[in-house]
């Protein structure tokens, strides 16, 4: 089977993988072009792109796919199946009709549940208790064509969205191979997404990071960890940006959410929230490292009825 693979970052790397290791025939990668990176803006190609050169498959970053060019180059290679995993552009009815069985994407959730850029970071921003990945038989919607394949995880409590999207990377690409096997054995399955049960997980900008102590301990806890690595959860005290890393969320009652209601010797400070409390054990302020917060509180004039806020 002649295969395109479209695919950007990390997360595609293992489906990309999983199609050299069973020797399917990848023609070409497409991914996005490098990128500037760091605080020194060095420019960096990305994940799938270093991945696809260690193989010598031919690699094109276009900045639109939709260039006539690009479509051109795609379809001289007279592909069978175009495999699309975390690609970053929506593909255009050029590019949809080319191969000859269709275009097939890895998407990171139960579809028609949590369609567009941020499944994963959403999922556990809003506590859902399991996710999953669909194989998808692409259109021209964002993500909305017909489900081929799909497999449930559940969502351990203490799983940041970094812990998640490997899980599911990996998941991802067990389920392409089954796809790919299903497509070889003529099953190519079609089920129609329910389209009023469709939710939408847009792209997470740092607004979305703001920490709104009103909220409950939980659901301030599932932002941190539904954030990281970015844009992060964060807040301010005394003016000062501080960037929350790890905390623990707790049942007990609180009052004045955003108070230090207890700076515990070697854990951290505990704030209340709208319903319940929420320790925090580390933390970063713009411009330094990150830091244990018992350590923030040796070096920082902090006091129990001080408030974080915004």
């Amino acid at each position: 089977m002649k295969i395109i693979f479209m695919g950007t970052p990390q997360f595609a790397v293992p489906s990309l993988n999983v199609l050299l290791e069973n020797n399917y025939d990848v023609m070409a990668v497409v991914t996005q072009p490098d990128k500037p990176k760091g605080r020194k803006q060095i420019l960096t190609p990305p994940e799938v792109k270093v991945q696809a050169l260690k193989f010598n498959i031919p690699v094109l970053q276009p900045q639109k796919v939709k260039q006539p060019d690009i479509v051109k180059k795609l379809e001289e290679l007279k592909p069978d199946l175009i495999v699309v995993v975390a690609f970053g552009q929506i593909l255009p009815q050029s590019i949809l009709k080319i191969p000859a069985i269709g275009c097939i994407n890895v998407h990171a959730s139960l579809l028609p549940k949590y369609r567009g850029a941020a499944p994963i970071q959403w999922a556990i921003i809003n506590g859902e208790r399991e996710t999953g990945v669909t194989i998808m038989w692409m259109d021209e919607g964002m993500d909305t064509g017909d489900i081929f394949l799909q497999e449930k995880i559940v969502i351990e409590d203490n799983w940041t969205s970094e812990d998640l999207s490997i899980r599911l990377s990996n998941l991802g690409a067990d389920l392409l191979l089954k796809s790919l096997k299903e497509i070889e054995r003529g099953n190519l399955l079609r089920i129609p997404q329910e389209d009023k049960k469709a939710t939408y997980a847009p792209i997470l900008k740092k607004e979305h990071g703001l920490i709104h102590w009103y909220k409950s301990a939980k659901d301030i806890y599932n932002l941190i960890r539904g954030t990281y690595p970015w844009p992060g959860a964060y807040t301010f005290f005394k003016g000062q940006e501080i960037k929350i890393w790890k905390a623990q969320y707790r049942k007990d009652q609180s009052e004045n959410p955003g108070r230090i209601i207890k700076i515990l010797k070697n854990e951290g400070i505990l704030v209340g929230t709208g319903d319940g409390t929420l320790l925090i054990t580390e933390l970063q302020e713009t411009g330094r490292k990150r830091m244990k917060a018992w350590d923030y509180v040796i070096g920082h004039p902090i006091s129990e009825g001080d408030e974080f806020g915004n």
